[in-house]
């Protein structure tokens, strides 16, 4: 190539990392360019309309000026210097060079930053639509769906769609017009010697086809790897416990080790294709300068034909110009690939439907009261694999239910119904007399309380982790419940009291801290139905006596769910269900059930062998 300053129009950002892959079952056929998913990608652009029209502008001033570079070159070459113009002409000439190349970078400027705020202002847009979409999906989603691939779309794959918006579309427009607009510079030239540069078509489009395909795959390749790593590095750092607990960590290590040997060896796959095809390109742009070169010297030598030296040189400038973005592009149409896959993956899970959704003609009680009836309900995770069978029971306003019975018996189940986390299979549940199906679920989850066993702390103080409960809460409110429930000297005993930071999951804090703050979260929101899944499992016997106490003031004239290993928070419940095997096996009060001497009696005695 000649030694005239080539564009540099390159990309802002270098993608550093390749994509995780989709999921199994949403896997498809690779289709390298979509244009409907550009089209799609577009739209994100209109709230920015004026920015982007400014950007267009300048891409399309951008396009027009390099050519107009090496004109301008040629043209005081071929003027003045090869007719034995004077200095003066020489001097204008390079003035307006001069003059050129600064409004040239003006609007390189311009179009730089243009094109990068508009694309932090797509994948801004993108970033929210997404964490609200994930905010409605129902809890099935969430057990089906690694933890991995959902950070991927909000990182790696909006980053692909970035490099997509600021890069391959605004600098692959430059170097298309840049070739347009010198093409018909060597066209007004010499006809004859443009049909030379016409006849490269053919050849590029037969290497753009035979590596679309293979470059397209391999990226693919490089991005389902690279979902395993980051999967299964998630997992690794929230199973830490039982790593280090079982002596895992070398094993782990080696099965981590072969996933990112096989990631790294898909990397250098699509290294090799992608090393072969850009060097093919840029072998094809020297070749056709040599050609050029040939052709261009017979016909100056050649007396027949009017072609002088400085045309000649006059049409080399623009060749270089022509055939400068051909390697840039290539590198574009990779990184377009990756983008491809990208958009494809995040707008796959933005057009996700949740299993279910509120129906429009739902409704909003007046009153709660908190009365809850299954009619013969039936239940499960899998439509075709029933975890609960005919459930049967009902819980008057301010009544207490305990569940009981062994591990996956379907205790929590009854209460994930209860919180409309899912829907029944079969059957009806009735919350005050409205189907759960057609009751508003922000409506029912304002009204309900929920303390699990094992429950999610955020980083932040104690008294935002409390405050969640009801955000609107004064720090007074959120004091007097801890009062309420007799544990605000446990609280005050922290650095800080309430306002002490609380670590991710609630690290520096015990376990039973984070219960009681868990507790007070739910008791702040004043609920007229409360679930207590294991709630008092993580807290010592000496805190629950304490707790019970406080319990049997708030549990009043509210409906609640006691889902329960121990006996201390079962005997007063007024009515108590044993399950087996996702039925309700027994029911009654505690006394009465073990006066039958059946299946909660035997349980009654397990828990006492446990106490003691």
């Amino acid at each position: 190539m000649l030694p005239f300053p080539q564009s540099t129009e390159q990309p802002a950002v270098r993608l550093s990392l390749t994509h995780y892959r989709r999921d199994p079952d949403r896997e498809i056929e690779s289709r390298p360019l979509d244009f409907a998913l550009i089209r799609r990608l577009l739209g994100y652009m209109r709230p920015y309309a004026a920015k982007r029209n400014w950007l267009m502008l300048c891409v399309v001033l951008r396009s027009i000026q390099l050519p107009c570079l090496a004109w301008t070159v040629g043209a005081v070459i071929n003027g003045p210097i090869s007719h034995n113009g004077t200095w003066k002409d020489i001097c204008l000439g390079a003035l307006g060079l001069f003059a050129l190349a600064v409004f040239t970078q003006v609007t390189f400027h311009f179009r730089q930053r243009l094109a990068l705020e508009i694309g932090e202002s797509v994948v801004h847009d993108l970033h929210n639509q997404l964490f609200g979409h994930l905010q409605r999906m129902p809890m099935s989603f969430y057990n089906h769906t690694r933890v991995g691939r959902i950070i991927s779309r909000m990182t790696s794959d909006c980053e692909a769609l970035r490099i997509g918006v600021q890069d391959v579309l605004f600098v692959g427009i430059v170097g298309a017009g840049q070739m347009i607009v010198s093409a018909s510079f060597m066209w007004y030239y010499d006809a004859v010697m443009f049909g030379v540069v016409v006849g490269m078509t053919p050849v590029l489009w037969g290497l753009n086809r035979y590596f679309r395909y293979r470059l397209s795959r391999a990226y693919r390749n490089v991005q389902e790897s690279f979902s395993r790593v980051t999967a299964t590095l998630a997992e690794s750092v929230n199973g830490i416990r039982v790593t280090q607990g079982f002596v895992r960590q070398e094993v782990n290590s080696e099965l981590f080790h072969d996933l990112v040997s096989d990631h790294s060896e898909n990397n250098m796959r699509a290294v090799r294709v992608a090393g072969k095809f850009l060097p093919l390109l840029e072998f094809n742009s020297q070749f056709f300068i040599a050609a050029l070169l040939v052709i261009g010297g017979y016909r100056v030598l050649t007396p027949d034909i009017d072609m002088a030296p400085g045309d000649l040189i006059q049409f080399f400038f623009l060749a270089s110009i022509f055939f400068g973005p051909v390697q840039i592009l290539g590198n574009l149409y990779n990184q377009a690939l990756t983008a491809m896959a990208g958009a494809e993956r995040v707008f796959t899970l933005l057009d996700q439907q949740p299993e279910w959704q509120d129906p429009p003609d739902v409704v909003v009680p007046a009153v709660w009261r908190g009365r809850v009836e299954f009619e013969h309900l039936s239940f499960g995770y899998d439509p075709e694999r029933l975890v609960l069978r005919d459930i049967h029971f009902s819980a008057e306003p301010g009544q207490s239910i305990a569940l009981v019975g062994h591990t996956g018996s379907g205790k929590t189940s009854i209460v994930n119904l209860i919180a409309k986390f899912y829907l029944p299979t079969k059957g009806r549940l009735l919350i005050d007399g409205e189907e759960v199906r057609r009751i508003q679920t922000d409506a029912l989850h304002h009204h309900l309380g929920i303390v699990l066993q094992h429950n999610f702390l955020f980083a932040g103080t104690v008294m935002e982790n409390i405050r969640v409960g009801r955000a609107a809460a004064s720090d007074e409110e959120v004091i007097e419940a801890l009062r309420r429930l007799d544990c605000l000297d446990l609280v005050e005993g922290l650095a800080e009291g309430v306002y002490t930071e609380v670590g991710e999951k609630g690290s520096g804090l015990s376990l039973g801290q984070r219960q009681l703050i868990c507790f007070a979260r739910a008791l702040l929101a004043d609920p007229r139905i409360l679930i207590l899944d294991e709630a008092t499992s993580s807290v010592d016997t000496l805190t629950e006596v304490r707790i019970q106490r406080a319990l049997e003031k708030l549990l009043a004239d509210r409906t609640s769910f006691i889902v329960a290993h121990r006996l201390s928070t079962i005997r007063n419940a007024d009515l108590v269900l044993v399950l087996d095997q996702g039925e309700i096996v027994e029911r009654g009060t505690h006394r009465e059930l073990l006066e039958q001497g059946g299946v909660y009696a035997g349980l009654c005695r397990e828990f006492v062998r446990q106490a003691l």
